[in-house]
């Protein structure tokens, strides 16, 4: 598919719509966003750079595919990806920490996981997909991971992953802005 071709899918405009979403609340705390992505290959970060003034909040993209890349730019052990394999909760969470570790940013968001066709087992079908979320907040740094399984194809499976990813980040600021 071309760079143009994606630009008209309505899948690309919800993907920015999330990332607009998402502006708005990172300007409103003065934050920056870092991310961390491997089956998405950059499509998150694609998506927040393609609206003007990112530079504002949207400090820096990792696109760390394979389990070397995570090691080197993420600092994730490579005992962790042993014991668990890169896609786990164990591992976005060491990815989303790593990021927060390696940029000057206050929120960041990693996704890992298995777009397919192949590369799939019983324990972790095609689809499955592992997202962190972490943050500053006073001296400490806060983070949550879940997991979902999507259907569709390859590219179903990475823009429904980077969607998820924004709107998850999205989510978890709105709620730090409750009393």
């Amino acid at each position: 598919m071309r760079g143009a071709d994606i630009a008209a899918e309505p899948a690309w405009q919800d993907l920015v719509s999330s990332a607009t979403a998402l502006r708005g609340s990172l300007l409103g705390r003065g934050w920056m966003l870092g991310c961390a992505e491997s089956c998405t290959g950059g499509l998150v970060a694609a998506a927040m750079t393609s609206i003007a003034g990112s530079s504002e909040w949207f400090e820096r993209g990792f696109v760390t595919y394979s389990n070397r890349s995570k090691t080197e730019l993420l600092g994730v052990s490579e005992a962790l990806l042993a014991a668990h394999g890169a896609v786990s909760r164990e591992v976005a969470l060491a990815m989303v920490r790593g990021v927060l570790a390696h940029a000057p940013v206050q929120a960041a968001l990693a996704v890992t996981g298995i777009a397919g066709p192949g590369g799939g087992s019983p324990d972790k079908p095609v689809g499955l997909v592992w997202f962190g979320w972490a943050w500053r907040q006073g001296q400490g740094v806060y983070g949550e991971a879940e997991s979902v399984v999507w259907p569709g194809d390859r590219q179903a499976v990475r823009m429904a992953s980077a969607h998820h990813a924004l709107a998850g980040m999205q989510l978890r600021l709105a709620a730090l802005l409750k009393p």
